[in-house]
């Protein structure tokens, strides 16, 4: 299992605005997982990132918005 950052916009029928762009983590075993996960939300998925183990460091350490879903 790997942590994927999951960037999407709320608003599907909407162009990409960096400003309003929000993150989701998740816990699956490949990105194609993620986006069968999130297929039924209304979102525009900008990119899923699989997090090394030095970037999840970072975030748990950094952002106050961190929790980790499962799929």
């Amino acid at each position: 299992m790997a942590i994927f950052k999951v960037f999407f916009q709320e608003v599907n029928n909407k162009r990409i605005i960096r400003e309003t762009t929000r993150t989701r983590y998740f816990e699956a075993n490949s990105e194609s997982e993620v986006r069968v996960a999130l297929k039924g939300e209304d979102y525009n998925i900008e990119f899923v990132q699989e997090l090394s183990p030095e970037h999840l460091q970072y975030e748990e350490a950094n952002n106050p918005d961190y929790k980790v879903e499962n799929v």
